[in-house]
């Protein structure tokens, strides 16, 4: 049974001049590790100072007490936001159970996306190839400065403690974590989720990765697979504006374009969202089939509701090997030539290209780049595309490398500083978890991590989508605005594909 470590019965309080700290109360079986809990601090500069040292995992005495969160006390009726450090679920046997991989005889006919329960599930999929997940052994969730890299830091010590018998010996096989991270951590949470199972593919091989308890082992994986279910879709659809219309959505492209040319920035990446609304619960499984159809040179994922199919690889590392392909410029289908002869879809290319490689040469010995982009052409969008492949210099994480990454040019703007701080006041909305890195990292320190992009975040019979578009000097108001419907159209296509008449708020 999973327990919650945060507020509720047993929760203690302490106040000291304007700061909230919340100690939970909680009992495991697991070990302790990491720091130990905290005392109770007597005043702001002490719970200011101490409120990052949270343990990886819960401590294993029952009577332990861990610091969950800090928060400001709302004053004279200001409402500030709950800064939630870390909450972090696991089982209780976690560490006792055997996390064990083998190999099993996968019809590749199928999809992977046909292979997933009911229920909450997770996916990174790319040309019938790829991780899909359910349940939960554990789960984290962090905020504030270094969120990405605490989130490697908490995965790391738990990997170490995990006990292995990995038969399939393959990157992505044995346990591993799916991530979503915050856009901006000062707003949003970064989510790791370990499942409690996994399929993977890869290369001709196939395999399945479940924790096991001494009275439960398996005879073969085989025999885990859930039956194969083709989930209904969701029926007729309908949308409506999110955080702005579409009139002040332009509206705030002119005012990023003047304040560009008045020296502020050279590139700002503004984002809008539109509401989907289904006559019955979205399924997450159908909207993933569907991507995986339509999209299979995306990665196709699925952390913690937000869904979609990115043709951004952040940045991949398998052993030595590093990669990532930036884009940045965009225009219709069958646009190809006029998009790379365009000044101005080359200059908003060259920030997000530029902005990766001087990352990427932080960690590689050595680093490739084409002299020129690609292009790169979708269903209904075509990009300019620079793939930069490296060896690595460093033991950074695939998760350590894409915090280190996170937000390039290609989401975020430059310079990257001044953009972020411009883009929550011109688009007067909390992007959540949209454009920020989403993947995943195995206990090796491989794993693969994209930009969610062509995305949105599933909840119930709702789905926000988000569509970004990349504001430089020579942008036009109407065309980033066409720009940003023509993005949408890939999670629009998954949820329509057996839905009848719809309306589009294209005012």
């Amino acid at each position: 049974m999973r327990r919650r470590v945060g507020p509720g019965k047993g929760t203690k309080r302490a106040r000291h001049r304007g700061w909230v700290t919340v100690y939970g109360h909680f009992k495991t079986t697991c070990p302790p590790v990491g720091n130990p809990p905290l005392q109770r601090q007597s005043h702001r500069t002490n719970a200011r100072r101490n409120r990052d040292r949270i343990s990886p995992l819960p401590c294993g005495n029952s009577n332990g007490w861990r610091l969950v969160y800090s928060c400001r006390v709302p004053r004279a009726g200001r409402l500030t936001p709950v800064r939630r450090l870390s909450i972090v679920t696991t089982t209780p046997d976690l560490l006792e159970a055997l996390a064990h991989t083998v190999a099993i005889d996968d019809d590749a006919g199928v999809e992977l996306a046909d292979r997933l329960p009911p229920g909450p599930v997770l996916s990174w999929v790319r040309d019938g190839a790829g991780l899909v997940g359910w349940g939960e052994v554990a789960r984290a969730s962090f905020t504030g400065p270094g969120s990405l890299h605490r989130a490697d830091q908490w995965w790391q010590a738990l990997s170490s403690r995990l006990r292995i018998v990995d038969d399939v010996g393959v990157s992505g096989s044995g346990p591993i974590a799916f991530v979503s991270g915050a856009f901006d951590n000062r707003l949003a949470d970064t989510v790791v989720v370990v499942p409690a199972t996994v399929v993977g593919r890869s290369r001709g091989s196939s395999w399945l990765t479940s924790y096991e308890s001494g009275a439960e082992r398996a005879s073969d994986g085989d025999s885990q697979l859930p039956p194969i279910e083709r989930p209904r879709g969701p029926g007729m659809i309908s949308y409506s504006d999110g955080s702005c219309t579409a009139t002040q959505w332009r509206a705030a492209v002119a005012e990023t374009v003047r304040r560009i040319r008045a020296g502020e920035a050279g590139k700002v990446v503004l984002a809008r969202d539109v509401i989907a609304t289904a006559d019955e619960t979205i399924d997450a499984r159908f909207l993933l089939r569907q991507l995986m159809r339509r999209y299979p040179s995306c990665w196709t994922f699925l952390v913690d509701g937000l869904i979609g199919a990115t043709p951004e690889l952040l940045v991949s590392r398998q052993g030595e090997r590093i990669a990532a392909r930036a884009l940045a410029g965009t225009l219709r289908p069958g646009q190809g030539a006029e998009l790379f002869s365009s000044p101005k879809e080359r200059a908003e290319h060259e920030y997000a290209a530029r902005s990766v490689a001087e990352v990427l040469a932080r960690h590689c010995s050595s680093l490739q780049l084409p002299d020129a982009p690609e292009l790169l052409e979708l269903p209904n969008v075509v990009h300019l595309s620079t793939p930069i492949h490296g060896l690595a210099a460093t033991p950074a994480s695939a998760l350590a490398l894409a915090a280190d990454l996170h937000p390039t040019a290609a989401v975020c703007g430059t310079p990257r500083e001044v953009a972020a701080d411009l883009i929550p006041r011109l688009e007067q909305m909390d992007r959540g978890r949209y454009a920020g890195p989403v993947g995943w990292v195995d206990t090796a320190g491989n794993g693969e991590f994209g930009i969610a992009l062509r995305c949105g975040q599933l909840d119930g019979n709702q789905l926000r989508m988000f569509a970004g578009c990349g504001i430089v000097e020579g942008s036009d108001p109407d065309a980033e605005l066409a720009e940003s419907v023509a993005k949408m159209v890939t999670m629009r296509d998954a949820l329509e594909a057996d839905a009848g008449d719809r309306s589009w708020p294209d005012r």
